[in-house]
């Protein structure tokens, strides 16, 4: 892979779009890489296909709070395999090494992508200045012209036995025309302050820093570092009528009503039983 170069002294191509000029990489490693820092390298790379997949095979020989950032992402992959792709320079594409353990107990795991949507959504907000939500169960949301949009998704993956690979993708500068769908959403779409990546991805690796700081010292509970509370705060899926899509090809349809310790989606049925869900996909039925 290839080193991508800082903004400084940046090849005449790689201004093609002066809208979506490259990541300053030098200066944020001075921000990033500070003693006591949870970040132990910082690397960004001008295309590769899934940060997610380089971050893991490399996985062994790198410690906990590796960063790998990439500028385009030609085979980015979501939940269930889905692709995940966008113009060079125009979101924040990233993946950052976890090692919870023994800290955290592994069935706590599982955490992680949920922790990550805490993390960018407050992150982002703060940052660029625009409201986000969470869609059950890592889905990054933004409202462009009052219709409720995906801008980023979340994916972990483990690699061995003692690490976690937790993958981003938020799409920054899109325009209507450059979405992969008619209903996906961007940053720049949501009237957001600020589309610079610089401070934008500091922000999400200092927020995901502090959560998973929280998280790891509260030996994973959810409930005593404020996790839990914090995605129900924040998560636009509770209060919804929704249709969950299993695995199997079953559904079901109700309304989403809690969070369990598991990170579980529990929905209440028409009969009046409660089911959690811990995986599938959620369709919002109707608005809040």
């Amino acid at each position: 892979m290839t080193q991508g170069n800082a903004r400084d002294g940046a090849p005449a191509s790689r201004w093609s779009d002066l809208d979506r000029p490259p990541l300053n990489t030098a200066a944020l490693r001075r921000g990033l890489l500070v003693p006591g820092s949870l970040w132990t390298s910082f690397d960004v790379v001008a295309s590769t296909g899934s940060t997610n997949s380089d971050l893991a095979a490399r996985a062994a020989e790198l410690p906990e709070g590796a960063v790998l950032v990439a500028e385009e992402q030609t085979a980015g992959r979501g939940r269930l395999d889905r692709s995940w792709t966008a113009p060079a320079r125009s979101g924040i594409f990233l993946s950052v090494l976890l090692r919870p353990g023994p800290a955290v107990p592994v069935e706590r795991w599982g955490w992680l992508p949920l922790l990550a949507g805490v993390a960018a959504a407050t992150g982002l907000a703060r940052a660029a200045g625009t409201d986000m939500s969470l869609k059950w169960p890592n889905d990054l949301l933004v409202t462009v012209r009052g219709e409720e949009r995906k801008t980023g998704g979340i994916l972990a993956e483990r690699a061995g036995d003692d690490a976690v690979v937790l993958g981003m993708g938020v799409n920054v500068s899109l325009r209507q025309d450059e979405l992969p769908v008619p209903a996906a959403g961007s940053l720049a779409l949501a009237d957001a302050v600020s589309t610079d990546r610089d401070p934008l991805l500091r922000a999400v690796l200092r927020s995901l820093e502090h959560w998973y700081g929280e998280w790891r010292a509260a030996g994973g509970d959810p409930a005593a570092c404020g996790l839990q509370a914090a995605y129900a705060a924040g998560c636009a899926t509770l209060g919804r009528t929704v249709r969950a899509e299993l695995p199997g090809g079953t559904a079901q349809t109700g309304e989403a009503v809690a969070l369990d310790g598991d990170g579980r989606l529990v929905i209440a049925l028409a009969d009046g039983t409660r089911t959690p869900v811990s995986a599938g996909d959620i369709v919002h039925l109707r608005p809040a």
